[in-house]
């Protein structure tokens, strides 16, 4: 985790001066390796224990990067929005995060695109405290409240933005709040510094399973997800700089092989199954609770790592509904550009 934290430092204090010099920092430059010649690549998670990124700790505990001959190093950082800044400064290669960041960049000049579509949905439930349950029963009823997000700019953020237009409320009618996930989450649910917030398993599962909290909006389900946001929204991800991608194009193909792999295991294996094959501390001392949670997100996975074109229109609908970034440039926004299934159509699961 040391390790991790400096690269983030390193990563923000370097991003000006990388950006400004080269556009795509390092990112342009072909894939390191070692001294056999296997190509090496950095990953970013947005949360490495989260489940709904969990492919890539799993992948790496099947085997099949190795199997697929690439060296991977999985790194982690709180919030997608601070991983996006690590992969742009180019201290990594890829990031798995949320689809939507790829549109956002976009209108920042940056060319970011989704090589694997993990998820159609968000896989992000609203968690109301206990003692504000009879008050917040909806996004009607944001107004005035105190919501819980991972950071500024990362998903959770602009979804709850999303959510309080959708629902007939202005972005300043609420007040959003950095909870982070885990136990800092859980910790401003208890201490009351949130009302509600948006958060995943297994963070979830914790506070409903304990009684401190209780879902309102759940976007783990295509149902929920159509209902709360008006269609699909892909989410969960696997983003890398565009002409990195076009300059390194066996990597990037060896790394969609084991993906798809790991999307095929997640569909034909019980939640039971994936848990044990996860690390045991992710299971929080609670392995049934770990694989609970596992099974009320696991749905969202496809199992075959296909963007969803409708989906992709319908990021963009919700962004541009109310982000400055994207509002007055929705018409200039060109998808195709965010993302590619050149990688997953092509890719060998056996």
């Amino acid at each position: 985790m040391k390790a991790t934290s400096r690269l983030a430092v390193t990563a923000a204090v370097g991003l000006a001066v990388a950006v400004a010099a080269t556009g795509c920092g390092r990112d342009s430059r072909t894939a390191a390796t070692s001294e056999n010649g296997t190509p090496q690549v950095k990953i970013m998670i947005g949360g490495i224990d989260k489940v709904i990124y969990l492919p890539p700790k799993l992948t790496e505990q099947l085997g099949y990067f190795k199997q697929e001959g690439v060296d991977v190093q999985l790194l982690t950082e709180p919030s997608g929005a601070q991983a996006e800044n690590v992969l742009i400064s180019g201290d990594v290669q890829g990031v798995v995060g949320f689809y939507d960041h790829t549109i956002d960049l976009q209108t920042k000049g940056k060319c970011i695109e989704s090589v694997v579509q993990f998820a159609d949905v968000p896989g992000e439930v609203e968690v109301v405290s206990t003692a504000q349950a009879d008050k917040i029963k909806s996004a009607k009823d944001f107004k005035g409240k105190r919501l819980g997000i991972t950071s500024p700019g990362s998903s959770t953020d602009f979804l709850t933005q999303a959510l309080a237009v959708k629902n007939g409320l202005s972005t300043a009618d609420i007040t959003r709040v950095k909870a982070g996930a885990g136990p800092t989450f859980i910790a401003a649910i208890d201490n009351g510094g949130i009302d509600a917030g948006m958060t995943t398993d297994p963070t979830a599962a914790q506070l409903i399973s304990t009684g401190k909290g209780k879902v309102i909006i759940d976007m783990r389900t295509e149902e929920g997800t159509r209902a709360a946001l008006g269609g699909l929204y892909p989410a969960s991800s696997l983003y890398m700089d565009c002409a990195w991608v076009q300059g390194n194009k066996q990597t990037v193909q060896k790394l969609a092989n084991a993906f798809v792999k790991t999307l095929k295991y997640i569909n034909e294996h019980s939640a039971e199954d994936i848990a044990a094959k996860m690390p045991k501390e992710y299971a929080g001392g609670n392995p049934t609770l770990y694989a609970k949670a596992i099974n009320d997100t696991k749905s969202i996975f496809r199992p075959d790592g296909l963007m969803d074109e409708e989906g992709a229109k319908n990021v963009l609908e919700v962004l541009s509904s109310f982000s400055p970034n994207v509002k007055g440039k929705k018409d200039t926004i060109d998808l195709s550009k965010t993302y590619t299934t050149e990688f997953v159509k092509a890719a060998k699961t056996g």
